[in-house]
């Protein structure tokens, strides 16, 4: 019996391919919301943990998973948002394809119960974002059965590659760029879920009256709803003369500081050996990288083959930045 398989496309074709989609989405006027990972860890705050084990936590989707997380790790995911109930987004695999998500947002019993499980336990939405939560919160919002993430009979997948299967490859991918995207955006799964992050606080803030008062709201509680520092105790004893500390200026003299693990290609001056590497991460052939940059193939080989720091137009400048924005910096 004959089967169908996908040809198999290389990664650095894959990621090429997404790039140059990226690109021209937006030359187009499309906000594009890629999700990028460094290295092999997709998620590394409280709700992006949480969200990838919810996940691996059902059979349903044990044997499609994987692939997914080879596939979100190698930037095949070009393009991903999430809006009340939906997930919408764009995968490179052996074409591009577009994948939906549908998510049941979350029914008023459910929140009700969750809130009331809560009440008086958190601090405020600060700390509910960044995960710093009791164990009896935590418990609650991730229960498997009743917490916030949804179940598998609450999502709707639909991915318009040829695979049958009701998770593609694809499909796992944005699920796993889901967990990636809450690490820096935590707020987004309580809009996936169509729910209201500050309610889950309400209780904390106001009294039965409808007033708060100092006993309601501590100066710790203030500066993490206001996002400020406020001291508990003053600082150490001045003389009553000394002026109030301001902002230390930086000295024009102070070269910028360096960025942690900086690249060749972050440099303010490019050279030919930072532009060639560039090239090979993206997977561009000297001919596409050439027309993405608006100059001839000759000028690339040429900038390739000079050891030291190139010069070139603003414009050329302009769009090796935008490039390297676009695919991240190569790994070491």
């Amino acid at each position: 019996m004959a089967h169908w398989y996908p040809r198999y496309v290389p990664v650095g074709v894959r990621r090429a391919r997404a790039l140059r989609e990226r690109l021209s989405l937006r030359s187009r006027g499309v906000e594009v919301q890629p999700v990028d990972i460094r290295g092999r860890v997709i998620a590394r705050s409280f709700w992006g943990r949480r969200w990838c084990e919810h996940l691996e936590s059902f059979s349903d989707f044990e044997n499609r998973l994987p692939r997914g997380r080879t596939y979100v790790r190698n930037g095949a995911v070009y393009h991903l948002a999430i809006a009340p109930g939906e997930v919408e987004a764009r995968v490179a695999g052996s074409d591009l394809y577009r994948v939906t998500v549908g998510i049941r947002t979350l029914g008023r019993p459910a929140w009700k119960a969750i809130k009331a499980a809560c009440a008086g336990q958190i601090g405020s939405v600060l700390e509910l974002l960044q995960g710093r939560l009791s164990d009896h919160v935590m418990e609650v919002v991730t229960d498997r059965d009743t917490g916030l993430f949804p179940k598998p009979g609450e999502m709707d997948l639909a991915c318009d590659c040829p695979d049958r299967a009701t998770m593609c490859k694809h499909v796992a991918a944005v699920l796993y760029g889901v967990g990636s995207r809450l690490d820096g955006r935590p707020e987004l799964l309580f809009r996936l879920r169509g729910v209201d992050e500050a309610e889950l606080i309400a209780a904390d803030l106001t009294l039965p009256g409808g007033t708060a008062t100092a006993d309601t709201l501590e100066d710790g509680d203030l500066g993490d709803i206001f996002g400020i520092e406020l001291d508990a105790e003053p600082a150490a004893p001045t003389s009553s003369a000394t002026p109030p500390e301001t902002p230390a200026r930086v000295p024009t003299a102070t070269p910028p500081r360096a960025v942690p693990n900086a690249t060749p290609q972050q440099t303010a001056t490019p050279t030919g050996a930072a532009i060639a590497e560039l090239r090979a991460w993206c997977g561009f052939s000297v001919a596409e990288f050439a027309r993405l940059l608006q100059v001839s193939a000759a000028t690339v080989r040429r900038w390739e083959a000079v050891p030291g720091p190139l010069t070139l137009r603003a414009r050329t400048r302009e769009a090796l930045t935008e490039l390297r924005r676009e695919a991240g910096d190569p790994e070491p």
